[in-house]
């Protein structure tokens, strides 16, 4: 997919360039000689991109340059050398519990920020998208996908768990069983499941990718923007609510926003 021709580079660095193009932001992962491969490197220039969106951004686009979206972790990290200038996952197993949770909590902050209530994120996803690259796109509030896609989470056959926050939208979206079997036998999810059962919200040639995210992100823009907030504010809350919490809810933020259109509002 291709960043717009009117879009300004915010900054392009660790494998990630961050563009914005009025109230579309473009994220690109930029290392397709490795599939973007991910790296902590890497992580922390996602959390840079989340720190560094303009005010007057309302849509953020995840991308990939090249065949894959993310092949997953940078296999570097499981070697005694691990990265320049960061500690190996081996070093790291030798700290403390509370070094490790230090650690992890740092690497899931380029997971977090995309759910934000002000902005709706969209993953463009084609090709390859496994274990972290699997858990960037759940990271997103919607994916659309190319026929070619292949989702799948492989840590478990490597001794590990899914840790970079991939486990809770998994289960919100296909279910406890459904997330189990794909976590556990980590097989591959190629388009057509992924729309049948909820991970994608639309399945594209891979010609079309561009163009089928610029015009989801087009329908989102139509609307008023603290009307989408609000309501994205009330859908994410609605699975820890009881229904008569979540009519409260709903009732309270339809009169914040009756009061804003009467201009009533503090």
């Amino acid at each position: 997919m291709a960043t717009p021709a009117s879009a300004l580079d915010v900054f392009d660095k660790d494998g990630v360039r961050l563009s914005v193009d009025d109230a579309v932001a473009t994220v690109t992962l930029t290392n397709p000689a490795k599939r973007n491969a991910q790296s902590p490197a890497l992580w922390r220039a996602l959390a840079e991109a989340g720190r560094s969106l303009p005010g007057s951004v309302r849509v953020v686009v995840l991308r990939g340059e090249g065949k894959s979206f993310s092949a997953g972790l940078d296999r570097q990290a499981f070697t005694p050398e691990g990265f320049d200038g960061e500690p190996s996952f081996i070093d790291l197993a030798r700290g403390s519990d509370q070094e490790l949770d230090a650690v992890i909590a740092e690497y899931q902050e380029a997971f977090t920020w995309w759910r934000r209530n002000d902005i709706v994120s969209i993953a463009a996803v084609q090709g390859h998208a496994i274990g972290a690259g699997f858990q960037l796109a759940l990271a997103c509030d919607l994916r659309v996908v190319a026929q070619d896609v292949q989702f799948a989470m492989r840590e478990t056959g490597l001794g590990l768990v899914p840790d970079l926050t991939g486990t809770h939208p998994l289960v919100g979206l296909v279910g406890y069983a459904r997330a189990l079997e794909i976590c556990a036998t980590g097989r591959f999810v190629g388009a057509e499941e992924a729309e049948r059962v909820g991970l994608a919200n639309l399945a594209v040639p891979a010609d079309e990718l561009d163009s089928a995210v610029q015009d989801l992100a087009g329908a989102l823009l139509a609307a008023p923007r603290d009307a989408v907030v609000e309501t994205k504010a009330l859908l994410r809350g609605a699975a820890g609510r009881s229904y008569e919490e979540q009519r409260l809810a709903e009732r309270a933020a339809q009169a914040r926003r009756l009061r804003d259109l009467a201009g009533l509002s503090d």
